[in-house]
């Protein structure tokens, strides 16, 4: 089952879109803590790289998710994306440790902050484009359902957080307190580490095959057995390989049918499922039962 074309088209453009945004912002806090000394400006800078580091690779990830299946890859690339998560964690967990490194030693060795008029600036630059961008990722995600996006959604976000600190910090070293930036570099070190650790946590669980929510599931057990015909479900699974999810279960028919309406009603759960998730790629098996139909188990 290949990605319709205009979510694939998102994807990419989601990518190169939280790439250029990270550049972009690496630039201006680049400049700007070249010239204020700021440790949260550090902070914001070494993250803003990193982020670039992780979009390339998420871009990259991206690109094989989206091929179709082959031979060799018959359920499709779509783990890939996870991957590509766990990457992003790694790169994540880095800037943690090089911000927190940092602002300890500026905690331990104070010294003025200069040019915070023009850090602030930026960092209200920086708040307004990962809005932007945490905006478009969100309605991209909504549509796919895409993995890598979501991991690149999260760590943004925490982004948000982290500019918003920045600002704080500038502003109360602008108005008297400058010694306030180490410890809100600390703050910040330990919130993109949680960040790194949610981002693993979602990308082991596609790699594992975590169940799908337990309400999705329940729903297209619901929606098999409302097929006319249509005795009972059992034995559902349902995992996740990038934006596809993929679902097997047991129809219980009557024994008596012929193959052929065996088969006519197969197709129909599947279409009934599909019909509410069109990400799901179902695989029906028909199991001939004469008595109580069962009930949903895994």
């Amino acid at each position: 089952m290949s990605v319709p074309q205009h979510h694939a088209r998102l994807m990419r453009l989601a990518t190169v879109a939280a790439l250029a945004t990270a550049l972009t912002l690496a630039l201006a806090k680049a400049i700007a803590w070249w010239l204020s000394g700021s440790v949260s400006l550090l902070a914001g800078l070494t993250d803003s790289l990193l982020d670039g580091a992780a979009s390339l690779l998420n871009l990259l990830a991206v690109h094989y998710a989206l091929r179709p299946a082959d031979e060799d890859h018959r359920y499709g690339h779509g783990k890939a994306e996870a991957l590509a998560g766990l990457g992003q964690a790694l790169f994540i967990g880095a800037s943690a440790l090089l911000v927190a490194i940092h602002a300890v030693d500026r905690l331990l060795q104070p010294q003025p902050i200069g040019a915070t008029s023009l850090g602030i600036a930026v960092m209200l630059l920086s708040l307004l484009l990962t809005i932007a961008l945490l905006l478009f990722q969100r309605h991209v995600v909504k549509l796919t359902g895409s993995t890598a996006i979501r991991a690149d959604s999260l760590h943004y976000r925490s982004d948000l957080l982290l500019n918003s600190s920045i600002l704080l910090a500038l502003l109360l070293a602008h108005l008297g307190w400058p010694q306030l930036d180490a410890v809100f570099g600390v703050g910040i070190a330990l919130y993109i580490f949680w960040s790194a650790i949610q981002i693993v946590r979602e990308a082991a669980a596609v790699l594992m095959d975590q169940e799908l929510d337990p309400r999705i599931s329940a729903r297209m057990h619901a929606l098999a057995c409302a097929v006319p015909g249509v005795l009972g479900a059992h034995d559902l699974r349902t995992r996740l390989s990038g934006t596809h999810w993929f679902v097997q279960l047991h129809l219980e028919l009557p024994g008596e049918l012929s193959l052929e309406k065996a088969h006519a009603l197969c197709e129909q759960a599947e279409a009934a499922i599909r019909s509410e998730y069109p990400r799901a790629e179902v695989l029906v098996h028909a199991d001939p039962c004469q008595g109580t139909p069962h009930s949903l188990h895994k």
